[in-house]
């Protein structure tokens, strides 16, 4: 059984027993999470979500990402700044879809 769900502006394709990495939740490592934005469902497309249809996932763990270098450059200017980013996530994986 597969799912396309919806959580923090971007969508998944989610199936039982699979991992995703999420936008970070504030919910504590262990507990259980409810999406109710299933955008389709075994081929059945909601307008805009399929009504009554629920995935279930537990929070494995809360982390940040690898990290990226933001540069900006103007040229002749002397203008130069150089910053990092991590962004932070939510390692979920999947137990039921219903």
């Amino acid at each position: 059984m597969k799912a396309v769900i919806e959580t923090g502006g971007k969508q998944y394709l989610v199936e039982e027993n699979s991992v995703i990495y999420i936008e970070k939740l504030d919910i504590e490592t262990g507990k259980t999470v409810e999406f109710d934005k299933v955008l389709m469902l075994d081929g059945k497309v909601g307008t805009p979500y399929v009504e009554g249809a629920k995935v279930t996932g537990k929070v494995e763990k809360h982390g940040k990402q690898k990290k990226i270098i933001v540069y900006k450059y103007r040229q002749k200017t002397n203008y130069r700044r150089r910053q990092g980013h991590r962004q932070p996530y939510t390692k979920v994986v999947i137990t039921s879809i219903k």
